[in-house]
């Protein structure tokens, strides 16, 4: 028994050191962007994907290092997810407003068709098409890290998408204050609009907090309602997202396979979130850990691509990305006007 737990943990061991080095150097890099410029322009999650693709783009990785970096890119992944369940409550949302509530589910679940829609017209491959899809109208790279193991995506579609999203992310961030004056926004308004169309939580505040504090804790607040979504929609793509059998009968997959581990956990953690049965003290670590080993899983995901790979698909997934977001913001400023939110 122990000689074959040795045995496990050696063929993991040197690919998980890997993406251990890359994950270090990746957290390096953005402490270092925030010493010399003040923020983060670039988070850890991105450099790890973008070194961990730079290291597999110009050197040969030993067989020795693939299980586990294909460890790292499915199973800490997974791990992960169910550990972001923990840091959303469903009961805190709730309490400000089903009106704005479910204007956002309904914004979320349309732009996602829309941007499917949009992906596949452009050429892209179906899995790419949702995967971008989710990224754009959830929480970016987050969305698109939870959705990539339920569709089976490739890595080189995941490491395309958030390499895109994650530049276009920041693009967002810039742009979004000057619309203020333009679309002629009130603070509350531009901490909706904030919250429907970036990406990530930090994001969210580097674009609003300059504004104003109002903006910041309202688009902190429905950015998380955003986050919310991710539950649901990832249940659904575990259950009608799957093929049919190969030979073309109509055989239904396991229940395993149609709700996978990760989804249910992450469901349970958000339930136990919302009902205040998780200690206060051990809903910070669960954070920090699920960054973490998503950091890590993005890095195993980089060590799998060869980025001349990605890069062919470079002009598609930018204009796919770009209408997507324009989408996204005439329909979340749409919402705005409809609720009559001044």
């Amino acid at each position: 028994m122990d000689a074959n737990i040795v045995t496990a943990a050696k063929k993991y061991l040197s690919g998980l050191a890997l993406c251990g080095a890359v994950t270090v150097v990746a957290f390096g890099l953005e402490h270092l962007e925030v010493h010399f410029f003040g923020r983060a322009w670039l988070e850890s999650l991105v450099l790890a994907i973008l070194l961990g693709s730079i290291v597999r783009t110009f050197y040969k990785l030993d067989a020795r290092f693939d299980a586990g970096i294909c460890f790292g890119a499915k199973t800490v992944l997974e791990i992960a997810v169910v550990l972001l369940g923990a840091s959303v409550s469903g009961s805190a949302i709730m309490e400000k407003g089903p009106g704005l509530i479910g204007g956002i589910a309904i914004v979320v679940l349309l732009v996602i068709f829309c941007s499917y829609c949009i992906g596949r017209i452009a050429g892209l491959p179906k899995k790419m098409a949702i995967l971008i899809a989710c990224g754009n109208s959830i929480c970016g790279n987050s969305a698109i890290a939870a959705v990539a193991p339920v569709i089976d995506a490739d890595s080189k579609d995941v490491a395309a998408s958030i390499a895109f999203t994650a530049v276009f992310g920041v693009v967002v961030v810039l742009v979004l204050p000057l619309l203020v004056p333009l679309l002629s926004l009130s603070m509350v308004q531009f901490g909706i609009f904030a919250g429907m169309t970036v990406y990530a939580v930090p994001q969210v505040l580097a674009a609003t907090v300059a504004v104003s504090q109002t903006s910041a804790q309202i688009g902190t607040l429905v950015k998380l309602i955003r986050v919310l979504m991710l539950g649901p929609v990832v249940l659904l793509l575990s259950l009608f997202g799957r093929k049919k059998g190969s030979e073309g009968s109509d055989s239904r997959p396991s229940l395993s396979h149609m709700v996978p581990w990760f989804i249910i956990g992450f469901l349970l953690l958000m339930g136990l979130r919302s009902f205040e049965l998780i200690p206060q003290f051990a809903i910070k670590p669960a954070q920090v850990s699920a960054n973490f080993l998503t950091i890590i899983s993005m890095a195993a995901l980089g060590l799998g691509v060869d980025a001349r790979s990605v890069l062919k698909a470079g002009g598609r997934v930018t204009a796919v990305v770009i209408l997507s977001l324009l989408v996204l913001s005439v329909i979340s400023f749409g919402l705005i006007k409809l609720l009559g939110i001044a």
